[in-house]
């Protein structure tokens, strides 16, 4: 596969304008499926399931087999519609959307077409620097998930260069919302940081609701990010390509980066942007392309003629809006004024993409400071390190204990960080990690003083040192001594001890 030329963004920037627009897919967390009383993968119950152990005859489109709509995902799709701020249909029906696919059993998706549950809303996002921006909603829809292809024999895991992919059709029928947005005009250079802003905000809010775990990296919460550019001065939109099913925030905004970079490049060189979807690669930072983009006719769209539109009642809208959780722009200055947080440091909480992790901790017991300087320092630098979401390596919980176990003298701040590393690694709790590493700090006066009586042996002058008043000798003591015992000595004690013995000698 050929190299992308790129273009400098800068420069890309002075040319063009990029128009962006993003379809998030939600994952449901209802206990069955869309259409049938299959167990849903989705749920936390199942996230463990074996391939192609829960399916129905409904999920394969076997004949005879007939859906029946889940009331909880409609109750769910309401719930997600009011809290974008959009207007709830009266009435809204499924369609069948027709399209071959190794992991669509029946060869159509049951979706929503012209008539959706939800529809132009809004939604307020802040980016790194403070700044609000309105994203407009133009709508949110119900459908099924297909099943998942697991590709084997390439070097990368996906299609390209695969000997042959696996089908699970564990996902087929799973609730999915989509959330479409309208064209996104005057991100600029924001644009990159704009998307993973808006998935962020997207995924506070699923959360908040408690309607999908919004685990990117299980694929509850996808995303796919359109891209134009339209040189300067243009009114008519440029030709949009689709990266798809992009699985975390990071990734969200290095495609669209690079997709600005892409199209600039060739733009500039006289060449045409194929409107077609695109694939991330994350271990390269690269897209490349999938298949032609299709549009609405190729669908050939028609009203799924099995079930019944959906009419909630005016009454069950307003008991699901009064049951709204606080909006996030809402919760994130509420938090903020109950930490006592300065602006940077909070919004380092909010860029890092950690506030509800955050938020967990301070729940299960640790101070916010303590809360912030973990999730935005130690649990960043390793999931930077590694290409992933500090979300994915640990629980909040864990976190908490952690520093209970510093704030108790259990561990200083260096033993705390390798117990970290031990608790993301999987070797149980922190108390389990300090237990199996034996990495607990040495409080027994005992072994201190006999650590500091070695090191004094070897630096017999410094007791005099200290008692002519040169208090600072007592450090290259202390430095033996938390060499000897391997950094578990507690070097607050150990510098009184050496203190004591100067007063004493």
């Amino acid at each position: 596969m050929a190299k992308d030329t790129l273009m400098d963004f800068d420069k890309a920037l002075e040319l063009y304008e990029p128009v962006l627009g993003f379809e998030v897919h939600v994952e449901l967390n209802t206990e069955t499926k869309m259409f049938s009383s299959a167990p849903n993968p989705a749920h936390p119950s199942q996230h463990d399931a074996e391939p192609n152990t829960l399916v129905a005859p409904v999920d394969m489109g076997l004949p005879g087999a007939l859906p029946v709509v889940n009331e909880q995902a409609v109750r769910s799709s309401i719930s997600l519609g009011l809290a974008l701020g959009c207007s709830i249909a009266p009435s809204s029906r499924f369609a069948r959307k027709n399209y071959f696919y190794p992991d669509l059993g029946k060869n159509y998706q049951i979706s929503q077409y012209d008539e959706p549950i939800a529809f132009e809303g809004q939604v307020e996002i802040e980016l790194e620097d403070g700044t609000l921006v309105q994203i407009p909603i133009e709508r949110a829809h119900m459908e099924e998930d297909a099943g998942k292809l697991t590709h084997v024999g390439g070097a990368t895991g996906r299609i390209q260069g695969a000997e042959y992919s696996l089908v699970d059709y564990n996902r087929a029928g799973v609730p999915l919302v989509e959330i479409v947005t309208k064209p996104i005009f005057g991100a600029e250079a924001n644009a990159p940081k704009l998307a993973a802003a808006y998935v962020r905000a997207i995924r506070d809010i699923v959360i908040g609701l408690g309607i999908s775990e919004a685990r990117m990296e299980r694929g509850n919460l996808r995303c796919d990010a359109n891209v134009s550019l339209r040189p300067r001065g243009q009114e008519k939109l440029g030709t949009r390509t689709e990266t798809k099913n992009v699985n975390s925030m990071r990734s969200v905004e290095r495609a669209v980066r690079y997709e600005i970079q892409r199209q600039a490049a060739i733009l500039a060189s006289g060449g045409t942007i194929i409107q077609e979807t695109r694939h991330w690669h994350e271990d390269t930072g690269t897209t490349s392309p999938g298949r032609p983009k299709s549009d609405a006719d190729d669908y050939r769209y028609f009203p799924e003629p099995d079930l019944l539109p959906v009419a909630p009642a005016p009454e069950l809208i307003e008991e699901l809006r009064a049951a709204l959780p606080e909006q996030p722009a809402a919760r994130r200055r509420r938090l903020k004024a109950e930490w006592g947080f300065a602006d940077i440091d909070f919004q380092g909480v909010v860029n890092g993409g950690v506030l509800n992790e955050v938020e967990a901790t301070i729940a299960a017991g640790a101070s916010p400071a303590a809360a912030r300087k973990w999730w935005t320092g130690e649990v960043a630098r390793i999931a930077n390190a590694d290409g992933r979401e500090p979300a994915d390596l640990v629980a909040p919980a864990d976190v908490a204990a952690l520093q209970a176990l510093v704030d108790a003298g259990t561990l200083t701040d260096k033993l705390a960080r390798q117990v970290l590393e031990g608790v993301i690694a999987g070797e149980g709790s922190p108390q389990e990690v300090v237990d199996a590493r034996g990495l607990a700090v040495v409080s027994d006066d005992g072994a201190l003083i006999a650590a500091i009586d070695e090191a004094l042996a070897a630096q017999p002058d410094v007791l005099e040192k200290i008692r002519d008043g040169k208090v600072q000798a007592a450090g290259a003591v202390i430095g033996a001594v938390m060499k000897a015992m391997k950094g578990q000595a507690d070097a607050a004690r150990v510098r009184e001890l050496v203190l004591e013995r100067a007063a004493t000698a």
